[in-house]
C-alpha cells in the first residue's frame, strides 16, 4: 500500500494564474478611462454644466437681485435681443474689429516667422521678444495704448502731426476707436502666431526648398509654392483660433476708455461687452445668457465655415 502526501493548499495571497490574468486585462481595459476621468469630470463641471444651465436662463426672466425668481419667457430673451439696435451695432463691431485686428496680424505673422526661419544672429533673442506682449498682461497694454492714442498728448497724434495730419479723436470716432482697439489685438498677438507658423516652418523638410531652389526657385517663390503649401494646416488653426478669439473681444475695448458700452455712440461695442453691460449694467441676466449662447453658435458657425472651406480646397488640390 503506497501512501501518498496529501496535496499542499495553495497561499491565501496568491491568485490563480486565470484570475490574475482576467484582473490584467480588465485594468488594461478600464485604465484608459481612469487616466482621463479627472478631465471628463472637470470639464462636466465647469464647461458642459454652465454652458447648459445658461441656455436653460436664457429660457427665463432673470433679475441680478433677484436670482431665485425666474420668470419663464421661452424665446422671448432672444426675440427682444434681435429687436435691439445695439445687438446689431456690436454685433457689426465685433465684425469689423475682427477683420481689422485678424487679418493684418497673421499676415504680419506669418512674414515674421518667414525671417525668423533663416539663419540670424539672436534668433532666440527675437523669438523671445516677439513673446513679450503675448506675455504682457491685457489691462497694462491697454491702459498703454490708451495714453499713445490720446487725442491731446497721445504720441501716434504727436507723429501724425509732423507729417501735416490733424490731430486724430481715437476714442470718439467710429473708425478711428475701431482701428485702435484692433491695434492692442494685433500688438498683443502677432508674435504668438509668428512662433505658431515658425514651428510649423521648420517641419517642412528642408529636401523640398532645396529642390525647388536647384529649379531656379527664389525665396519669394518657394515661400509660395513650398511654404504656403505646407502651412495651410497651421494657416486654418490660427485662423480658427484667431476668429474665436475676436468673437470673445472683451478686455481690450472695456479698457480703453473704461465703458461697457464701447464710447458714448457705442462705436466699439463688442458682443462681450454688450453681453456685460445687459448683465451686470441693467442687470438682465437671463438676457445676457441668451447674448452667450448667440455668441456660441456665431463661434460654432465660423469655426463651421472655415473648416469647411479648408476641407473643399484640400479635395479640390487633391484631385488629379
Amino acid at each position: 500500500m503506497t501512501l501518498t502526501a496529501p496535496a499542499r493548499p495553495a497561499p491565501r495571497g496568491d491568485a490563480p494564474p486565470q484570475r490574475r490574468r482576467t484582473a490584467r486585462r480588465a485594468w488594461q481595459t478600464v485604465s484608459p478611462y481612469a487616466y482621463i476621468a479627472p478631465f471628463f469630470t472637470l470639464f462636466a463641471a465647469f464647461g458642459l454644466f454652465p454652458l447648459l444651465y445658461t441656455a436653460f436662463v436664457s429660457l427665463y426672466r432673470v433679475e441680478l437681485q433677484t436670482p431665485g425668481e425666474m420668470e419663464w419667457r421661452g424665446l422671448g430673451n432672444y426675440t427682444a435681443l434681435f429687436g435691439d439696435a445695439f445687438f446689431w451695432t456690436s454685433l457689426r463691431n465685433t465684425f469689423t474689429i475682427g477683420v481689422l485686428s485678424t487679418v493684418p496680424q497673421l499676415v504680419m505673422a506669418l512674414g515674421l516667422a518667414h525671417l525668423l526661419n533663416y539663419r540670424l544672429r539672436g534668433r532666440t533673442f527675437l523669438r523671445t521678444a516677439m513673446l513679450l506682449p503675448y506675455a504682457t498682461s491685457v489691462a497694462a497694454a491697454t491702459l498703454v495704448f490708451a495714453q499713445l492714442f490720446g487725442r491731446d498728448f497721445g504720441l501716434v497724434n504727436y507723429v501724425l502731426g509732423l507729417v501735416g495730419i490733424d490731430p486724430v479723436d481715437w476714442q470718439t470716432g467710429t473708425v478711428a476707436s475701431q482701428v485702435a482697439v484692433s491695434t492692442i489685438v494685433v500688438w498683443r498677438w502677432t508674435g504668438y502666431n509668428a512662433l505658431i507658423y515658425l514651428a510649423g516652418m521648420q517641419s517642412i523638410p528642408r529636401e523640398l526648398y532645396e529642390a525647388a531652389e536647384m529649379d531656379g526657385a527664389s525665396r519669394w517663390r518657394q515661400f509660395l509654392h513650398v511654404t504656403l503649401p505646407g502651412l495651410r494646416p497651421t494657416i486654418v488653426f490660427t485662423v480658427v483660433v484667431s476668429t474665436i478669439g475676436a468673437t470673445q473681444l472683451f478686455g481690450e475695448p472695456l479698457l480703453f476708455e473704461g465703458s461697457v458700452s464701447g464710447g458714448i455712440s457705442h462705436q466699439y461695442q463688442t458682443l462681450g461687452l454688450y453681453l456685460y453691460e445687459q448683465g451686470w449694467g441693467f442687470f438682465h441676466l437671463g438676457r445676457a445668457a441668451a447674448i452667450a449662447w448667440v455668441m456660441f453658435l456665431l463661434i460654432v458657425v465660423l469655426v463651421g465655415t472655415n473648416a469647411a472651406l479648408a476641407h473643399r480646397r484640400t479635395r479640390k488640390e487633391a484631385r488629379p
